[in-house]
């Protein structure tokens, strides 16, 4: 089995980035119309940014506001627009639903793809697929493109004034990419490009955990008074890059498979992505027997940042074993990454992992209880345990 590696051609990242775009994309050859498919926040932000850079540039560009779900109609009416419209460079602009649904065009038309995601939600904006839900938002199917995008483009002035509960989620998501590649590469699995894991996967995804352990807490206080300091960049980075290299290039494992287990409860759908691979995260290290002392770590991060660490933070509060089974039975279809570990994994085994996996976060959640710094707790909650 061959290693591969796979990235965006170019990734720009900083504060009023939008500026730069036509100029950014001019370096590439980007050239024609732009269509931008945009998220209503996205459109209503940067709609005024747009006209003026795009007249400085001369350059022609036209708007689709995304539909709220990356599915196969909104791909569908999205690309009529981009045939309708004569577009040359597609531009995505939003969260990850809307870069997914962009890059689906783009492959679609065989058309370059420039991301430029508002938030830091999810690892997204740098891969070479798409995840697809169904219109009542259950997980549908992944969409796998022959390259990356071209250009993402990551301005942190405006990620700095989004929801900090975006940025939560997008670190969920990062949270999981060192240990999913870890297990990959160790099982000697195939990554997300179809090819071995190569070491330089592999240690871009232990410096995303490394950042998130260090940076995450300190960006939060950053995004709540709208600032953007040296933390919020770092951490901007781990979640867009660092964890987007390193899940695409070193694998997923069974934290994914688990969240779309998870979509198959309506109950979870309010809940965003990075959210439920936390929970994910944690079942796949109890279902991996991987040691107390790494599984407490990532429930205390997860504790100190507001991540979900049980059923009841993902909408489940009053699981039936008929649903846990059938999220459970979901989590290990064919082709689920789930079966990325380097033994069998079978729906009875995720459904005991993820009820094992509420309680030691319900007993961490109630140990620390109260505590204004989880961490500074950490070593009488793990004498403890």
């Amino acid at each position: 089995m061959l290693s591969i590696f796979c990235a965006p051609a170019r990734y720009v990242q900083g504060r009023n980035a939008t500026a730069s775009l036509p100029e950014e994309m001019k370096k590439l050859g980007l050239d024609g119309l732009v269509l931008i498919i945009a998220g209503r926040n996205a459109n209503a932000g940067l709609r005024s940014t747009w006209q003026a850079v795009f007249k400085e540039s001369s350059r022609d560009y036209s708007v689709i506001e995304f539909g709220g779900e990356c599915t196969l109609n909104e791909i569908e009416r999205c690309k009529q627009e981009a045939l309708r419209s004569k577009a040359k460079v597609i531009v995505g602009a939003g969260g990850g639903k809307v870069l997914d649904t962009a890059r689906a065009v783009a492959a679609d038309l065989d058309l370059p793809v420039v991301n430029c995601p508002t938030l830091a939600s999810s690892d997204a904006p740098c891969s070479a697929l798409s995840v697809v839900y169904t219109e009542n938002g259950e997980f549908d199917r992944y969409l796998f493109y022959k390259r990356n995008p071209d250009l993402v483009l990551v301005d942190t002035s405006v990620i700095a004034k989004a929801p900090a509960r975006l940025l939560v989620a997008g670190m969920g998501d990062a949270l999981a990419t060192w240990f999913e590649a870890r297990t990959v590469s160790d099982a000697r699995k195939k990554n997300q490009v179809g090819g071995a894991t190569t070491i330089s996967a592999r240690a871009l995804a232990e410096l995303c955990y490394r950042t998130l352990l260090e940076d995450g807490p300190q960006a939060i206080r950053a995004v709540e008074t709208g600032s953007v300091t040296p933390a919020l960049e770092r951490l901007i980075e781990a979640n867009t890059l660092l964890s987007g290299l390193g899940f695409e290039s070193g694998g997923l494992a069974v934290a994914h498979s688990v969240h779309n287990g998870l979509t198959a409860a309506p109950e979870t759908h309010k809940y965003y992505h990075g959210e439920k691979v936390a929970f994910g995260l944690l079942t796949q290290l109890v279902l991996e027997g991987q040691p107390s002392s790494e599984i407490e770590e990532v429930v205390l991060f997860c504790l100190e940042v507001g991540l979900p660490v049980t059923f009841s933070a993902v909408g489940l509060r009053n699981l039936s074993n008929d649903l846990l089974n059938r999220m459970a039975v979901r989590s290990v279809a064919p082709g689920e990454t789930a079966h990325n570990e380097p033994f069998e994994v079978t729906a009875h085994m995720v459904a005991d992992a993820m009820v094992a996996a509420d309680a030691i976060g319900r007993r961490m959640k109630s140990q620390l209880a109260g505590s204004e710094t989880p961490r500074d707790t950490a070593n009488s909650v793990l004498a403890g345990a």
